[in-house]
């Protein structure tokens, strides 16, 4: 795409790239969808924004032919086994995941094979082939509710956030077997800054996401999902609240509460620079641009792979009560275990 990107530069220099898109949005029939971490130009141009299953939920409602998912390969993915009929594209294919990466399908199946009376539940943030070989999908605002239904004595594997699950087996008194994945963006947190942030903002609510570390969360006044932490940050009687997630999400806070002051949890230097998605930063609008244009990159699975995929993630909406993604509220943070 980059080299593309040089080739036609020229070219996509004299476009009116805003104009352009909505442009070939009405042609091509097509719903473009903004993860929170998106850069706010692409969030602001989006037909809907959002987490990963609420945006693929409500494309999947529409009757867009095509589907352009402004965020990373796995969410695209699940847009896909969603929508098998729409054409799903993704502006940058090299757009992945830290958690998807640590988690190679194969070595996850041998993994399964050495405990074969544990049942899999595997975080939404991974590839449709190991949501094929999983059991039950999980989000992180629906794992607590999921894991409650099983049976004390069932023998769970969770993967592939070793955090988030760290974090479940707190609030849930189990002992999850966890796969050591991690998200590269919250583990980037620094304890330390965060506690100087802390004194300087005595006041101020600490907002984390459940994927960073256990020494991150312990300070959190509120653990959730990305919207869960939007909806908190809404709703808080505080006027400065400090985030600990990817602090692209805090754009949507500003233009919903521009009275209050929303403050990304540092880095080890300091800053929150290093705490943005590099992954999620691929997208642009001149690839956004050229992926409707031209209709690729393209996600296609296989319609067995698809159908495996769909089974653990329709289970987890039986289980969730069909409520996954939509603004589900977070918890206060649970302390102790």
């Amino acid at each position: 795409m980059d080299a593309r990107l040089n080739m036609l530069g020229g070219e996509l220099a004299g476009l009116d790239l805003r104009a352009e898109i909505d442009r070939l949005r009405k042609e091509r029939n097509a719903v473009i969808l903004a993860h929170y971490y998106q850069d706010p130009v692409i969030q602001d141009l989006a037909d809907f924004v959002g987490d990963s299953l609420d945006l693929s939920r409500k494309a999947a409602a529409t009757d867009a032919e095509v589907i352009a998912f402004c965020g990373v390969r796995f969410m695209a993915e699940v847009a896909k086994i969603l929508s098998p009929q729409k054409t799903v594209v993704l502006p940058d294919m090299a757009a992945g995941c830290s958690l998807e990466d640590s988690c190679p399908p194969d070595q996850f199946a041998r993994f399964r094979a050495q405990h074969p009376d544990h049942i899999a539940l595997s975080y939404i943030n991974c590839s449709a082939a190991v949501k094929a070989l999983s059991d039950i999908i999980v989000t992180s605002s629906s794992a607590e509710k999921i894991i409650s239904q099983l049976p004390r004595d069932q023998k769970i594997i969770f993967g592939p956030d070793r955090h988030l699950g760290a974090y479940l087996n707190r609030v849930t008194g189990r002992g999850m077997l966890l796969w050591p994945g991690a998200c590269i963006v919250h583990e980037a947190f620094s304890e330390t800054e965060l506690l100087k942030l802390k004194a300087q903002h005595p006041d101020a609510p600490v907002a984390a996401h459940p994927e960073c570390p256990g020494h991150i969360v312990e300070h959190a006044d509120h653990v959730g999902s990305t919207s869960s932490i939007l909806s908190f940050a809404l709703a808080s009687p505080a006027t400065t609240i400090i985030v600990a997630t990817e602090p692209h999400i805090i754009h949507q806070m500003q233009k919903a509460a521009p009275h209050k002051e929303f403050i990304g949890a540092p880095g080890a230097d300091g800053n929150c620079n290093c705490n943005m998605c590099p992954y999620m930063a691929l997208n642009t609008l001149e690839k956004l641009y050229l992926s409707l244009r031209d209709l690729t990159p393209r996600i296609e699975i296989g319609e067995d792979m698809r159908l495996k995929a769909l089974k653990p993630l329709e289970r987890m909406l039986e289980m969730s009560g069909g409520t996954v993604g939509q603004g589900d509220v977070g918890k206060p943070k649970v302390t102790g275990g």
